[in-house]
């Protein structure tokens, strides 16, 4: 059992840059879970994911979604890692099989904004709203070519499809119960792994310009974006409830096993974000991105063309 963390070691379980550190951090937690899981299948899958956002994947571009790049990817893996456990030392019992489709589902749940080699028309933003059934596709192909066993790869797609937040879960047609739990778990850490980001809010300047290109959600400003994530926040919260079970509230086990203290620190970082959303959002519009300070991200966003006369 490790100690209580400090606040550094709190910030730093959601600045997840290093695909390295993620990487081990993650397979320390899952020998936690299961000390005989063999990790090599999934170390292909992790490697390959990371060369598909870098471009090295063999036929397509880098991902240059600014928003859905590959810090978002990691840290919704990393969350997803955390959630499991949690979940498996609570009582749901996960075998080996099942932890290898959470993982797989969560390192591939946004490689639908990748492109091909040659078709590739802006950042990719514009795949937003079918970005889920592209990235379905993406993994399909690559479990043929692998060759997969089928009990594998077939329930990835139902896993993969819990990342849509515009879908119900209810609505999916689920092979089974342990499916339908392990699809909530990644549509928990979906949610919960952004939301707890520390760049989050920084970040959704990088979210408008996506949703911009994508001709999606009618926002005619980034002030009116701001504006509507604390309404965007109260229904992720009903969404995790009815729809995801509460899941996110195992992350207390994984988190008292690991330090020892019972907090869900990804719920305290989603709370603080929000609160001091709300202290943006008080102010008048022209000074919101004074507000907004962390990572360099406004300066970047504003490198982007038209983006200060349109925000």
């Amino acid at each position: 059992m490790k100690t209580t963390p400090t606040p550094t070691e709190i910030n730093s379980l959601f600045v997840n840059i290093n695909p390295g550190e993620v990487w081990q951090q993650a397979d320390e937690i899952v020998r936690r879970i299961s000390p005989a899981h063999d990790s090599s299948l999934v170390r292909s899958v992790f490697d390959d994911v990371m060369r598909l956002f870098r471009g090295k994947y063999p036929g397509y571009c880098p991902i240059r979604t600014l928003y859905h790049d590959l810090h978002h990817t990691l840290d919704v893996f990393l969350c997803a890692v955390r959630l499991m456990h949690g979940v498996h030392i609570s009582g749901f019992r996960l075998t080996d099989d099942e932890i290898t489709m959470i993982v797989m589902s969560a390192l591939m749940h946004d490689v639908g904004y990748a492109q091909r080699v040659g078709e590739e028309n802006g950042t990719g933003a514009q795949h937003t709203q079918i970005h889920v059934n592209r990235s379905i596709e993406f993994m399909q192909q690559y479990a043929a070519e692998k060759n997969f066993p089928a009990t594998l790869a077939a329930p990835l797609k139902f896993i993969i499809l819990c990342s849509n937040p515009t879908l119900n879960i209810t609505d999916i047609q689920f092979p089974d119960e342990r499916t339908r739990l392990l699809g909530k778990i990644l549509g928990t850490a979906d949610l919960t792994g952004q939301m707890a980001d520390r760049s989050y809010l920084e970040k959704l300047l990088f979210l408008y310009l996506e949703f911009e290109e994508a001709s999606f959600g009618n926002y005619q400003t980034i002030h009116e974006l701001l504006r509507n994530t604390q309404r965007f926040y109260e229904s992720t919260q009903q969404r995790l409830r009815e729809q995801l079970g509460d899941l996110n509230v195992k992350l207390t086990f994984h988190f008292k096993d690991w330090y020892g203290v019972e907090n869900n620190y990804y719920l305290e970082s989603s709370e603080k974000n929000i609160a001091y959303l709300d202290r943006i959002t008080s102010l008048d519009d022209d000074h919101h991105r004074s507000m907004l300070k962390r990572g360099g991200i406004v300066e970047q966003a504003e490198c982007r063309v038209g983006f200060v006369a349109r925000g």
